[in-house]
């Protein structure tokens, strides 16, 4: 089974490449990712299966190897800096609240800008 790092995985588009140790560049599809995994680290080490998709040569069963560790803890924003974050993100919560009620979705760019807000606060928390 090939071996490779995560050379960058975009979580909004739901992919990204693998640089196998061979030299080669293998697509990577979120599905290929192992269920618990969502949003693979550049650098991560990874073992993979390889399949001819219609662009080249695509990745299947992902395994992460040894995960990047994380630096998150060291680049949390202060506790002080995070009040106004949150509150700022339940005023957005509200806004989307009212929206459903309505029985409608929030408008795209409110519902793209709030899923931004909302993955900088989740990955402030679970650094």
């Amino acid at each position: 089974m090939p071996t490779g790092k995560i050379k960058f995985f975009d979580t909004d588009r739901g992919f990204g490449f693998i640089a196998g140790d061979d030299g080669s560049q293998v697509f990577l599809h979120a599905s290929a990712l192992p269920p618990e995994v969502t949003n693979p680290k550049p650098g991560s080490r990874v073992d993979y299966g390889v399949a001819d998709g219609r662009k080249g040569p695509q990745a299947l069963s992902v395994t992460l190897l040894d995960p990047v560790p994380t630096v998150a803890r060291t680049d949390r924003r202060p506790a002080e800096d995070m009040v106004v974050v949150v509150e700022d993100l339940i005023k957005l919560l509200d806004r989307a609240s009212g929206a459903l009620r309505k029985g409608r979705y929030p408008e795209k760019d409110f519902s793209s800008r709030l899923a931004s807000v909302m993955r900088v606060v989740a990955d402030d928390f679970d650094g």
